[in-house]
């Protein structure tokens, strides 16, 4: 059977110009590849069924292209992965794209949001067949066999009779090493390695791309909807299988790969192995993970350093107290400090903080001490984003409770706390103080920890231009005197505000609307000048 495999996503994933091509001809792209219709294309290959993969991040097969090579091909499945309340909204107008081009093949949709909205999605969206729940792997292959009769496939929400059918949840699977790697060849991309979310700096040119050595995370975070959507269980693969992967990238000719593991740093003994199999085949890739700072495996940083570990990020989220504990973190300041001061003398070259702000409850004395712990600490890069509620997430469920969010009128939107909770800060003083709090940040690093900031700007200006990285490095001191240049823009990959703002209003859009909707953003074609003509 012919399968195609589409990653949505909203406007946030912009190609690297066309003269920064990789040596065997693909477009480069900046950001993450999609793993997800990755694993599951390599999966239905090993089954014996044909799979085509598309990415909207690729400037050459935009929606255009997708649905004209649909009309062409006749998949009898075309499945639509996406994975957050942004990236909806271009779901449901691609899905209904493809049903006006064919009439009769079979629309999925996958994806952590799909899985945790299911009935929802599937009543909002008639021309979808399937919402798929949970793991993939199994769940489409007992679909491509059950096409015409799904009433079996667990995990399988679907219409019949004109009445939305939920399956059977499906058991949670905890043998990953069956699954063979992601089919990382079948999509004619290569990606770059950059920082995370709104830091713009790219860490290397060598071949990179993600590995998922294991799935969930226990912990209650008011803000996360990862424990929902696996059922509060951690599962792993196994060392063996992990370094086998490794193995199997380095004859590809990658030379950089991080995890996307929820929580890296869980067990040690796995870690440990790990990094015993990465030295013992002499492997030299570099690799990125993250996980909590209250690990209890922080005394195998330095073995982690020594098998190539580059970057490690930490969802720090405040210096106070007070909002950690309103935020469930389960961890505390003298926590963070150390596993920072650790990681860093244990040879780790990037150690990353994740930061929030705007969070139920914060004081602007709460943000003030959330940058001068930042000053403080010895991370290398940072990022400080709005607290945003998402259905699925013990927040979303507390909002409900206080008559904030409504599940009939809201659940497929998203909010910044501060929009709709009274006990956050206005919008326009958590900017300012944002503002002012990194300038301070800025400057105390430079002051502070001058050859520290030289051996950074080092690393970036191996990849960027120097003007570039000094912009960077001023940007805070210029307010709004002038955008962001072209090298900027182009490696923002996750949470640029400006895109992800546009996204989210367009969540709120009501439904009927976005049959006007072009199916391309309108984001790329605003920068559709920028890259053809990069500065």
């Amino acid at each position: 059977m012919l399968v195609f495999l589409v990653n949505v996503r909203d406007p946030q994933f912009y190609a690297v110009p066309a003269a920064a091509r990789a040596n065997n001809g693909n477009i480069r792209i900046v950001g993450f590849p999609p793993i997800g219709i990755m694993a599951l294309s390599a999966v239905l290959k090993g089954a014996g069924h044909e799979c085509v993969m598309f990415d909207q991040a690729n400037p050459e097969t935009p929606n255009s292209v997708i649905l004209e090579e649909i009309r062409r091909q006749r998949p009898r499945l075309v499945g639509l992965s996406f994975l957050s309340t942004t990236s909806y909204p271009y779901a449901k107008v691609l899905a209904r794209a493809v049903r006006a081009v064919d009439s009769q093949v079979k629309l999925a949709f996958g994806g952590v949001f799909a899985s945790l909205n299911a009935p929802l999605v599937k009543q909002q969206c008639p021309e979808v067949d399937f919402v798929c729940r949970g793991d993939g792997e199994q769940l489409i292959l007992d679909l491509v066999e059950r096409l015409a009769d799904p009433d079996t496939v667990a995990g399988l929400s679907w219409e019949r009779d004109g009445v939305v059918v939920n399956n059977a949840n499906r058991p949670v699977e905890r043998d990953l090493d069956q699954w063979p790697f992601p089919d990382r060849e079948g999509l004619a991309l290569d990606f770059v390695e950059s920082m995370p979310l709104d830091v713009p700096a790219i860490l290397s040119l060598e071949r990179f791309t993600t590995m998922q050595t294991s799935r969930g995370c226990p912990w209650p975070c008011v803000f996360c909807d990862i424990p929902a959507f696996n059922q509060g269980k951690w599962r792993s693969r196994s060392p063996q299988h992990v370094v086998a992967e490794f193995n199997h990238l380095r004859d590809h000719g990658y030379g950089a790969v991080y995890f996307v593991d929820d929580h890296f740093l869980l067990q040690p003994k796995r870690i440990e192995a790990i990094c015993r199999g990465i030295a013992a085949n002499g492997l030299q890739i570099h690799w990125g993970c993250e996980g909590r700072v209250d690990s209890v495996a922080q005394h195998l940083f330095a073995p982690m350093a020594k098998a190539h570990c580059r970057t490690l990020m930490f969802g720090i989220e405040s210096g106070s107290q007070r909002v950690l504990d309103r935020l469930k973190k389960d961890q505390t300041l003298e926590q963070i400090e150390t596993a920072v001061t650790n990681a860093k003398q244990a040879g780790i070259e990037i150690v990353h903080g994740f930061f929030v702000v705007g969070s139920p409850g914060e004081t602007v004395a709460d943000l003030r001490a959330t940058f001068d712990f930042a000053a403080r600490l010895r991370i290398d890069s940072f990022n400080f984003n709005r607290l945003c509620v998402y259905r699925g997430t013990p927040l979303w469920q507390e909002y409900l409770a206080r008559g904030l969010v409504d599940d009939r009128r809201d659940w497929f939107k998203y909010f910044k706390c501060s929009e709709i909770d009274p006990t956050c800060l206005a919008g326009e003083v958590i900017n300012r103080e944002r503002s002012a709090g990194l300038r301070r940040l800025f400057l105390r690093r430079l002051l502070r920890h001058p050859l520290h900031t030289l051996a950074l700007v080092r690393r970036f200006t191996r990849y960027m231009p120097l003007r570039d990285v000094a912009y960077l490095i001023v940007k805070p001191f210029l307010g709004k005197r002038r955008g962001p240049t072209a090298a900027e823009t182009l490696s923002r990959t996750v949470d640029h505000a400006r895109f992800k703002d546009a996204a989210g209003a367009l969540t709120q859009v009501p439904d009927a609307m976005l049959d006007g909707t072009p199916a391309q953003p309108a984001a790329a074609a605003a920068l559709d000048p920028l890259l053809k003509n990069p500065a």
